[in-house]
Order: C-alpha cells, then structure tokens, then sequence
C-alpha cells in the first residue's frame, strides 16, 4: 500500500504554492455574482408570494364525517351492552 502521508505531504505543498499565487484583491464575486443573488432574492420573493396567495384562498372547515359517529355510537352502544348481537 502506498504511503499516504507523503501524498499529502505532496498536495499541500502544491495547494499552498498555489494558494500564494492568488491575490486575495482580485477574488471577489463581482458583478456577476451579484446579479446571480439578485435573481436568486427575487426568484424566491415571487415564489413566496405566489405561495401566499395560493394558501389565502383555501378554505378550511372541518366536518365530522357522518358514518364515523354512526359507528362510533354503534361501538360505544356495542360494548357498553356487550350481549346483545
């Protein structure tokens, strides 16, 4: 198996040469990355309000469904007289 810390040894040094050519100045967003979160910001703005108006309109009232209280009863009529049937 080969030694792996010479390996690593090995891309460090590399990744750290390379780190000193970089100059921290010159690494920024930009303009386009900007205009990238701007799209972003206003992509999610639309989304929202397109989800609020969509959960404005739902109308939620619930109704008990009538066979579950018919065979509730039944049950609870059932078992509190259990001879009968």
């Amino acid at each position: 198996m080969p030694d792996m810390s010479a390996s690593a040894s090995l891309a460090m040094t590399q990744l750290v040469t390379f780190a000193k050519e970089v100059d921290e100045d010159k690494v920024t967003p930009g303009v386009l990355g900007f205009i990238v979160f701007a799209v972003m910001a206003l992509a999610v703005w639309g989304l929202m309000k397109s989800m609020n108006r969509h959960m404005n309109r739902v109308e939620f009232t619930e109704v008990p469904d009538p066979k579950a209280d018919s065979g509730d009863s039944a049950e609870a009529a059932g078992a509190a007289n259990p001879q009968q049937g």
